[in-house]
């Protein structure tokens, strides 16, 4: 951590907020009153929920934890605020069945979810895919995160970007509460990283029909990594209409994200593993940068038809335009890091629409329950990229060191597809589904039984980057099926099962590989699942068991995107979340996972473990509110990752790793308004480690870093 960052801290807060200090003066001088008001607020805040065991299940609707045979964890906006999250991936620190690395080839957050990969182009919103912004996300906007553990292609159909096999994430947008606030924060982070966000909510009307909520972020500066810059500008606006039965919402959302002088992707080239360069050391190169720009919006309407029975329709858009010059590295002599690398200069640009339509009614008949759905839903995204391999066109790479880099010039083109100031149509994907359920309930719905079924068409081309040509195409259909029980023995606990299938469109051979463009086939999985909930008060503690099989693709070691075999995965999950007590609050868990591969070519991987996914993974935080003094939140938490294999292989592999995290939150009231102090340091030892492997490709952990934020309401 840069020195100075406290003095910086301070002041930035002071020239945010120039009023703390004389209101707690006026607070300690108050009435009786004005002190109880302290502390109601105070009290309040402190007992605003973090995480929540239910969500939004996609074609099963909103659901409860002990009523589903499915783990799902929903991280919410105090969650967000309080621990200064700046993207889906800080979110995500809290979860330990997902791992966080880089897209393939970008500077993405791609998240692993038992083991298989989630890109940012496959996180949905209020139920939607393609309508998020991809890559970085920013979760200021959001009044919960979703995560769904598992397979979903029933819930919520196929993923329209190819992954989302081991789990989902899905994103619910803010709306305005029965109550008008407004919220201001002023943020530091790193070594230069200011910002602020305003969060604003209102409501008009005779019986406050109307809402009206609205979100505005902004950072910019650079972080610990020397040289490397951040920036994001974002803004959100949502409107909600009550109308009888009704329910109009509409979201609209603008986001930009800007990065300079990124690090680049690292291949091992030798027969050993580097050690990882000092984690504030930038081995990339300054004409690398990522902009991303994306525009989105979300029409939901509800009507309630007859007594519990429901339609609803929503459609949503997303306009997205990037640029960047990405890079890799390939360390050719683990001793002394000296390697080779290449510039990878990429336009993409993608329109994409989104649709639903369904109705849901429950009724019971001869004392057994059912709440049925049905619906139907439609994918559609167009693409088109163009690409440029920038490098020395004789030796079609530069020499580069992870230890002792050198600035270089930009180097010159080599060769590239399309034209990447106006790309044009590289593919289209086009899919369609209709699905129907029902939640059969018996002996007072202490025993559910889930059954349903989703048809989806998928429609996927490809068209070559020069001549436009359509070059790959692909066209069939699917049924995936779902099964659940649960049983509840007693109100506080439930016992649950299901089998599930997932179906993702094919990956794309990555444009750098040897094979770029190619798609391949669909992906189908099965997942089953055991599990147990117990909810006592406020925490809910989830175990399961699971296994899912899906085909296994990556790039070998001839930098060819391959299908080989199936990858298995096998693994035990425990979660504890919610508050043991007002003074304690517990997030996190264990996850062990035994990511193996089979049906390889020839057998010759048969047993070995899969790329870039660790038999074990905690994420454990905790909470503590003295009991002598509320207004005062202390927090910690631990987060481990085991060994991760880098090749197919498994000659190669990468050490583990553990983190740890400290901070602290402080409430001042004034005049019912209550003002939050906070301060976070991740990786508080400074600690130099890989953190991922997943793709074949290494990613470096962050360095040291605080994060404070100042935080007042009226």
């Amino acid at each position: 951590m840069k020195s100075g960052v406290g003095l910086a801290a301070v002041a930035t807060a002071m020239a945010v907020f120039p009023c703390p200090a004389q209101a707690q003066t006026a607070n300690d001088t108050g009435s009786a009153d004005a002190k109880s008001s302290a502390e109601i607020v105070v009290t309040g805040q402190q007992a605003t929920k973090q995480v929540r065991s239910d969500g939004d299940l996609g074609a099963l609707g909103q659901v409860d934890a002990m009523s589903t045979p499915f783990n799902i964890t929903s991280y919410t906006a105090r969650l967000i605020l309080d621990q200064q999250a700046q993207t889906i991936g800080d979110v995500m620190k809290n979860d330990p069945a997902v791992r966080v690395t880089n897209g393939y080839a970008n500077s993405s957050q791609m998240f692993v979810i038992r083991g298989f990969p989630l890109n940012g182009d496959d996180v949905a919103m209020d139920g939607l895919y393609g309508v998020t912004p991809r890559q970085l996300v920013s979760p200021e906007l959001y009044d919960s995160v979703q995560v769904l553990n598992g397979a979903s292609a029933f819930l919520f159909g196929a993923a329209p970007g190819g992954s989302g096999i081991g789990g989902g994430i899905n994103l619910i947008p803010k709306r305005a509460t029965e109550n008008s606030f407004i919220r201001l924060t002023g943020t530091y982070t790193g070594a230069s990283i200011f910002g602020g966000n305003v969060d604003a909510s209102t409501r008009f009307g005779p019986d406050n029909d109307l809402g009206i909520r609205g979100n505005f972020v902004y950072r910019d500066g650079t972080g610990e990594i020397e040289h490397e810059k951040h920036g994001a500008t974002v803004a959100g606006l949502s409107f909600d209409w009550r109308h009888g039965a009704g329910k109009l919402t509409v979201d609209l959302g603008y986001e930009l994200q800007k990065a300079n002088w990124v690090e680049p992707e690292t291949f091992v080239g030798g027969a050993e593993v580097p050690e990882p360069p000092k984690n504030d050391h930038n081995y990339g190169q300054p004409w690398t940068y990522t902009h991303l720009r994306d525009i989105y919006g979300i029409v939901r309407e509800e009507v309630e038809i007859a007594k519990d029975t429901k339609v609803f329709a929503a459609f949503g858009f997303r306009q997205g335009r990037e640029k960047g010059n990405y890079s890799a590295i390939t360390v050719t002599d683990a001793a002394t890091g000296a390697g080779t690398a290449y510039g990878f200069p990429v336009a993409f640009n993608q329109d994409a629409y989104a649709g639903q339509v369904g109705l849901r009614s429950a009724f019971e008949i001869a004392g057994i329950t059912n709440k049925v759905n049905v619906g139907a839903s439609i994918n559609w995204s167009e693409k088109r990229v163009a690409y440029i391999f920038e490098a020395d066109p004789t030796t079609f790479n530069y020499a580069t060191n992870l230890y002792t880099t050198p600035i270089v010039d930009e180097p010159p083109v080599v060769f590239g597809g399309g034209d990447f100031d106006h790309p044009t149509k590289t593919g289209d994907t086009n899919l369609g589904s209709i699905y129907a359920s029902d939640t059969i309930g018996f002996l007072n719905d202490r025993v559910l039984v889930i059954g349903g079924a989703r048809y989806q068409n998928m429609e996927i081309n490809g068209y070559d980057y020069n001549t436009t040509q359509r070059n790959a195409h692909y066209n069939d259909h699917a049924v995936t099926p779902v099964v659940g029980v649960v049983v509840k023995p007693t109100s506080y606990l439930s016992l649950y099962a299901n089998r599930i299938e997932g179906l993702a469109q094919g990956p794309e051979a990555p444009a750098s590989t040897t094979n770029s463009g190619a798609i391949f086939a669909p992906y189908r999985s099965v997942q089953y699942e055991v599990g147990a909930k117990v909810s006592i008060a406020s925490l809910t503690a989830t175990a399961s068991l699971y296994q899912i099989k899906q085909p296994s693709a990556y790039t070998d070691n001839t930098n060819t995107f391959v299908e080989n075999g199936e990858q298995r995965n096998r693994g035990f999950e425990l979660s504890v979340n919610g508050e043991a007590s007002r003074y304690i609050r517990f997030i996190g868990g264990l996850t062990l996972n035994r990511a193996k591969q089979t049906k390889t070519a020839g057998g010759l991987q048969d047993g070995n473990y899969a790329i870039g996914v660790p038999k074990t993974q905690i994420n454990f935080g905790v909470e503590v509110v003295p009991p002598f003094f509320d207004k005062l939140t202390v927090t910690g938490r631990v987060i481990h990752t085991s060994s991760q294999f880098v090749d197919i292989d498994n000659n190669l592999s990468i050490p583990s790793w553990t983190t740890y995290e400290l901070g602290a939150r402080y409430i001042i009231v004034t005049d019912s308004h209550p003002i939050t102090l906070r301060a976070t340091v991740d990786n508080i030892t400074n600690k130099s480690y890989w953190q991922s492997s997943f793709g074949g490709y290494l990613l470096p952990g962050i360095p040291r870093t605080a994060r404070l934020s100042a935080t007042v309401e009226f």
